[in-house]
């Protein structure tokens, strides 16, 4: 069968064929302590060979029973059967197809429990030979597409295939033209010219048994493939998507994600081919995709959509677990897969279904002896499933005081109370009773027992608990009394802490600011003095809590005292020029903290190119007070660039200024001197000199590069009318003693 196509078509979409690498599961060892059950692989094999399954990497102790599932029914070895254990190993000869593919399960059995290892598939590797032996010849016009079918022969393991033209080793090279698809094997020419013309044959290899078959010659037919609309891909798999048209002229192929999110770096897509590959696939890699062929004629496209799934893989497992009798065992089994996993545990290779098990933990109230046994937790969804496992010991114990043994002699205050503990190591919990000397102890409003475990186990053990001695001491009790202390910055201070104390036991006394223990030493301002503590040259660091703590043997007490260090004000904030005229500026500031001591007022300082610095300015009040955030200050210069800051003073003293504001320049303005001294004479023929000294103001004006004009005027003798010039005074910075000399030609 075969269809042509005819020349100069627009390109057909023929076939898109995904396929995965890399998807064989193979086997993990359960743990890495014993007895360690090792699960197997899930190898292809050729016929007739022979296979072991290894099913423990190492036992402990060595004395085990092994047993095989085989599709969940146990394997019976018999002698002269294909199957035989060898120390655990499941060995079968001459592999069949039909009787030996399945799934696989090993049992491990010993004192300590039944475990059972993950399943493991076996699958036969085979490749039998093409039925057909002739193929009818196929016509083709030049310039159409055609596709030649492989149809491989029955087969089991993966596939490569080759086309041979003509006469072997003449292989079909792949191009923009040709294409061999390695999931059908159909070889596809878009556009046929007549250098094709000839035999063409399907070479099929099994890449497991490296055996290879020919088909017999085949002529050209078509098929059309339609793509699933969803294919499940593995996490961390390899996914091929395959892609060709045919048509003439050839088609070119191309793809791209229907979200329009860019290809990673990873994709790799071989345009010649038009193979598009997904190694280590991923959540983000999962999508829509589409195939796109375009030649002159017009356009065609498929999609198809990558689902992602991934079996489980244990992100917490359980460990083996020794209890006592009466205790909780609280097992957690958790998973990440998709979809979700679900879980079941197994003991000694047997579902649990009487245990309380929520979402993979495991819980097993008031242990007996019949609880022991090993057991292994199961996460599953329909693309795999895990196991894990892990042994549990319930023991018993006769009561023993060599882990907690009781004090010889406990010291009490006199008045307080006392815990006396009495905590033997022993299973089942017993019941204890006390004694004071001979006399049986009972409860009552001066004696009270708690137990650490409830009462009606299986076995009461009676146990007395005795102590030597009880002394009673003095009580503890710190005599300087707490309270609050205002200081200066700068002062020396020290805080008490006088003790009254019972004097045969010792004191330790422990300092704390602000709940932080004080080292002596590493912090250079803090003294130990017999218990008090010395606080040199006070800064605003060290205002806070201060706790002095006295421990003895029998009891402890403490005391606390707030220290609230006075200091001059912090730095106002945010100082800025809000109004600029010729002479005047209007600031604004918000206060900084006062430390303790109320702001009484503030002082304005200015800078500008041409001052020694800082220098105080005045305003329109004389005394800014402390409720005060703005002010205009008076007297300054016009032309002039300024910068503000204000400093903030209270009764301990003057604080650190503000920032400075930003430049502002004031407003240009009228000079208010007129030069003086002018004077003439002198000068050659038809020349007159006139001069004139500059004023402090123009200097300070012209230092900024501002341009000054000077009016003169003249007039000649017995003339009243009077003439004038504009005349531009020099840019060059002048002195105060610096006059200016200017010629006037005059024409008679």
């Amino acid at each position: 069968m075969y269809k042509s196509f005819p020349k100069g078509a627009a390109p057909l979409l023929y076939s898109l064929v995904m396929g995965l690498q890399g998807v064989i599961h193979k086997g993990r060892k359960l743990g890495q302590h014993p007895p360690q059950p090792l699960s197997p692989l899930s190898p292809e094999r050729s016929l007739g060979q022979k296979w072991p399954f290894s099913p423990f990497n190492l036992c402990w102790p060595c004395a085990f029973i092994s047993r095989w599932k085989r599709n969940d029914s146990f394997i019976l070895p018999v002698q002269g059967s294909r199957y035989s254990l060898m120390g655990g190993n499941l060995h079968i000869s001459n592999l069949n197809k039909e009787e030996d593919v399945g799934i696989y399960q090993c049992l491990a059995s010993n004192s300590f429990g039944t475990i059972i290892s993950r399943e493991a598939s076996l699958h036969v590797a085979y490749l039998e030979n093409f039925k057909t032996q002739r193929r009818s010849p196929v016509r083709v016009r030049e310039g159409q597409g055609v596709v030649l079918l492989c149809g491989p022969p029955p087969h089991s393991g993966e596939l490569t295939f080759s086309w041979i033209f003509n006469a072997y080793p003449s292989f079909v090279i792949q191009d923009t033209r040709r294409f061999i698809s390695q999931k059908t094997g159909n070889l596809y020419i878009a556009k046929v010219e007549p250098s094709d013309v000839g035999n063409y044959t399907c070479v099929v290899t099994n890449t497991v048994t490296k055996s290879s078959v020919q088909g017999p010659p085949t002529p050209l037919p078509k098929i059309e493939v339609q793509l699933p609309e969803v294919v499940p891909v593995a996490k961390s798999s390899t996914v091929k998507l395959e892609c060709f048209a045919l048509g003439n002229p050839v088609p070119t192929i191309s793809w791209k994600r229907v979200d329009r999110a860019p290809f990673g770096r990873k994709v790799d897509v071989n345009k010649a081919s038009g193979v598009l590959e997904i190694p280590y696939f991923q959540q983000e890699d999962s999508g829509m995709y589409e195939c796109i062929a375009e030649n002159s004629r017009g356009r065609n496209s498929v999609k198809g959509k990558l689902s992602f799934y991934a079996p489980p893989q244990l992100t917490e497992k359980p460990q083996d677990v020794q209890k006592t009798i009466d205790d909780t065992l609280e097992w957690e089994c958790k998973a990440n897969a998709k979809p979700k996993p679900s879980y079941r545990w197994l003991k000694n290779g047997d579902p649990l279904d009487h245990m309380e098990v929520n979402n993979g933990v495991l819980t097993i109230s008031r242990l007996n002896l019949a609880d022991v046994g090993m057991y292994q937790c199961v996460a599953e969804n329909k693309h795999g499933r895990i196991f894990t496992n892990a042994e549990l010991r319930v023991i018993a114990i006769a009561p023993d005081f060599s882990q907690n043994p009781l004090k010889a002699q406990t010291l009490a205050r006199q008045g307080g109370d006392v815990l006396i503990e009495c905590k033997p190591r022993m299973s089942p919990r017993g019941v204890i009773s006390w004694r004071k000397g001979k006399e049986a102890l009972r409860e009552s409003h001066r004696y009270q027992v708690t137990f650490y475990a409830a009462a009606g186990s299986v076995f009461l053990l009676y146990l007395q608990c005795r102590i030597s001695n009880l002394i009673e001491k003095k009580a503890t009790t710190i005599t300087s009394p707490a309270g609050h202390l205002d200081v200066t910055l700068g002062e020396s201070i020290v805080l008490p802490c006088q003790v009254s104390h019972d004097p045969t036991l010792d004191l330790k006394f422990t300092w704390f600011f602000n709940e932080q223990v004080i080292h002596f030493g590493s912090q250079g301002a803090f003294f130990e003095k017999v218990g008090d503590i010395m606080i040199r040259n006070i800064q605003l660091s060290h205002a806070g809590k201060y706790t002095c703590a006295v421990q003895t043997k029998v009891d402890s007490v403490s005391i606390a005292t707030d220290v609230v260090v006075r200091g001059p004000p912090d730095p106002p904030l945010d100082c800025q020029v809000n109004e600029m005229t010729e002479t005047t500026a209007s600031l604004s500031w918000r206060p900084g903290l006062d430390n303790h001591s109320p702001i009484l007022s503030y002082t304005i300082q200015a800078r500008t190119p041409f001052s020694l610095g800082w220098q105080t300015v005045t305003n329109v009040r004389e005394i800014l007070k402390g409720k005060e955030l703005s002010a205009t200050v008076t007297d300054l210069s016009p032309w002039v660039d300024y910068e503000f800051r204000v400093l903030a003073t209270n009764s301990v003293g003057t604080g650190e200024p503000s920032k400075p504001s930003k430049k502002t320049r004031t407003k240009e303005m009228l000079p208010r001197v007129t030069p003086a001294r002018v004077s003439g004479g002198g000068g050659g023929r038809s020349e007159l000199v006139i001069t004139w000294e500059v004023s402090v103001q123009i200097i300070t004006c012209d230092s900024l590069s501002f341009t000054w004009l000077y009016v003169l005027y003249w007039c000649l003798v017995f003339n009243i009318r009077f003439y004038f010039i504009l005349l531009e005074a020099t840019k060059v910075r002048l002195n105060n003693n610096d006059s200016q000399i200017y010629k006037i030609c005059l024409f008679f």
